[in-house]
């Protein structure tokens, strides 16, 4: 089992900053992706950022150059650092990470694992 807690949201202005963390406890293995989605209210959740399970990073189209994925491996945290905010970019902010695990009959499955969300909220 993971436990993954979030924190950084809040409300900000259009083109102010916010930094998100996320940190996993319990099971954690490496070679996991971990990173952040996100759910506008009436939409369906999306991507924003993510590190891949090589160690790569994806974004989404709407926050690249805007946003920026790291990690302290040793912490087992994720940042995500979001700047020149846009009320678009309003959401639940979902900490997400995946990991290959050994079910109950010793087989390897995927198992995705989410925090409980923080709040985002760009005024205008």
């Amino acid at each position: 089992q993971v436990q993954l807690v979030e924190s950084g949201g809040g409300l900000v202005q259009a083109g102010g900053s916010l930094r998100l963390s996320c940190a996993a406890s319990g099971s954690v293995f490496t070679g996991n992706a971990m990173g952040w989605y996100r759910q506008a209210p009436g939409k369906q959740r999306e991507l924003a950022a993510t590190f891949t399970s090589a160690g790569s990073t994806n974004y989404a189209d709407s926050v690249k150059g805007r946003f920026t994925i790291s990690r302290d491996a040793a912490k087992n945290t994720v940042y995500l650092q979001m700047n020149s905010l846009k009320p678009e970019d309003t959401a639940v902010y979902f900490c997400n990470l995946k990991q290959m695990e050994l079910d109950k009959s010793d087989l390897p499955r995927l198992y995705t694992y989410w925090g409980q969300g923080t709040q985002v909220t760009v005024s205008s």
